[in-house]
């Protein structure tokens, strides 16, 4: 493909991306306000979030099979369309019934927005240059942390709760009008076939798996039953596609794909460091509310440094992994968020200084932005085109479960820190028991947060061991990409 076309058709899939990443990102910022305007509970409207990532668990495990059916333009086209449809009627909502459910329709196009436009990204790309192209899918990733704090307070201030959502219609006409004319056309393959019963046992699964790991990490809880039922049967439903999968002939997604060394590799350390990187996110936004009493603009603002760090090293680390062996690359990265991360176990107090805290975040991102899309790219480079839609869905769905079970997790340890510190506090407590003595508390509850970084420290590190497997040179990746031909 020609550099201007790859460059257009880069531009039309970070423009969607941006759009769903900026989205979530938005919306938790707008959770209190949500609460006040309709008169709710936190906990009810936190359903606002949760109903969109329970949507996108359901709906990526179906793309491989449509990008198939229905071909890779004509299924993104829709998926953007059912988006900017969500969208409107999310913002349209009048109770929180209505906002739930419309956040629903949000999800079930955001979800195959990412995986399709992976796919489309990886057939244009030039295997030799497939580092730096999937190195631009590390755009959204920093754009949307980075303006969605400061956008979505802005929006709050100054429209209304109603624009978080409506914002995304004019981003979704570029998008929709750019797919249109850049997008190279893929014929449709009629004769493939739906594997309902995998579908109806995979989709359901990650759905309840994540629901049951959420509402541990909302109640700090795993044992309940309200955390344990779902997250049970959402492992034996999962258990079961497994199982199925490797009995017939065209599964939903194809389970030997993990028979490929590099991706296997790459699978587990990828939701290894997933599972730290994504779940301790809201450590820092809760460190400058809860220690300092920062707001939640001045707490995202307060982390440009990081999110800036892991963009610009992303760009980088996409063409490193063009010239250099893949091992390397990604376990320098790993060390090095690491390194991050345990500075923060001791860095972070009450009256830390604060380029003391941002330096050890520019440090994090440094590793952060050289581990993700190195580690995204050494797993799918190798694999033949057939088989890209179903790397980039299985991709999408390690990515999207070890990022909910490391959230939850880091909820609950968190919770559990608290409480150690402070007898009777927890995440649902603690505003209005630091609102009534913050100078008492500060330094007692940031020792709660620098524990919680430590176990996101010992995380990492064991993605340290199966990042030691990835290809060792560019000569042992190209013998394997033969082989995989």
């Amino acid at each position: 493909m020609r550099t201007a076309s790859l460059a257009a058709t880069a531009a039309v899939v970070i423009t969607a991306s941006i759009m769903t990443v900026l989205d979530m990102t938005i919306v938790n910022v707008a959770l209190n306000i949500l609460a006040t305007t309709f008169e709710t509970s936190l906990a009810t409207i936190a359903w606002v979030a949760t109903a969109y990532t329970l949507a996108l668990a359901t709906v990526i495990p179906v793309t491989a099979w449509a990008i198939g059916r229905f071909g890779a333009k004509r299924l993104y086209l829709g998926a953007i369309a059912l988006f900017a449809f969500g969208s409107l009627l999310t913002g349209l909502a009048w109770n929180v019934p209505s906002l739930i459910g419309f956040r629903i329709v949000q999800g079930l196009g955001g979800g195959m927005i990412m995986p399709i436009g992976m796919t489309i990204m990886m057939r244009a790309a030039d295997p030799a240059r497939m580092g730096r192209t999937m190195a631009l899918m590390g755009i959204p990733v920093l754009v949307g942390p980075l303006a969605g704090p400061v956008l979505g307070g802005w929006l709050i201030d100054q429209a209304s709760w109603r624009w978080l959502f409506l914002i995304n219609l004019p981003v979704a006409a570029v998008a929709l009008l750019g797919a249109r004319r850049v997008l190279a056309g893929d014929p449709p393959a009629p004769a493939a076939k739906l594997d309902l019963p995998g579908l109806l046992l995979l989709s359901p699964g990650l759905a309840a798996l994540i629901y049951g790991v959420a509402t541990g990490g909302e109640h700090g809880d795993f044992t309940a039953l309200s955390a344990l039922l779902p997250t049970a049967a959402g492992v034996a439903l999962i258990a079961g596609f497994v199982i199925r999968s490797r009995r017939v002939p065209r599964p939903l997604i194809d389970l030997d794909l993990f028979r490929h060394g590099p991706f296997r590799s790459a699978a587990l350390t990828l939701g290894l460091f997933n599972a730290a990187y994504f779940g301790s996110m809201m450590l820092g936004p809760l460190y400058w509310q809860v220690v300092r009493g920062q707001g939640a603009t001045e707490a995202g603002i307060l982390g440009i440094p990081q999110v800036l760090a892991t963009g610009i090293t992303m760009q980088i680390a996409g063409r490193l992994v063009d010239r250099m062996p893949p091992r390397r690359l990604v376990l320098g990265g790993i060390t090095v968020a690491a390194t991050g991360f345990a500075a923060m176990t001791t860095q972070i107090h009450a009256d830390t200084e604060y380029w003391r805290i941002a330096l050890a975040g520019v440090v994090m991102g440094i590793g952060v932005g050289a581990t993700i899309m190195p580690t995204i790219t050494t797993a799918t480079r190798s694999l033949p085109s057939a088989q890209i839609p179903a790397a980039s869905t299985a991709v999408s769905i390690v990515q999207q479960i070890a990022a909910s079970i490391g959230a939850a997790l880091i909820s609950v340890l968190l919770s559990n820190a608290l409480v150690r510190e402070v007898p009777g506090a927890g995440l649902d407590t603690l505003a209005h028991r630091v609102s009534g003595d913050p100078a008492d508390l500060a330094e007692t509850l940031a020792g709660a947060f620098r524990s919680t970084y430590g176990w996101a420290v010992l995380v990492l590190t064991l993605a340290l061991l199966p990042a030691l497997l990835l290809p060792r040179g560019r000569a042992a990746g190209k013998a394997e990409e033969a082989a995989a031909r």
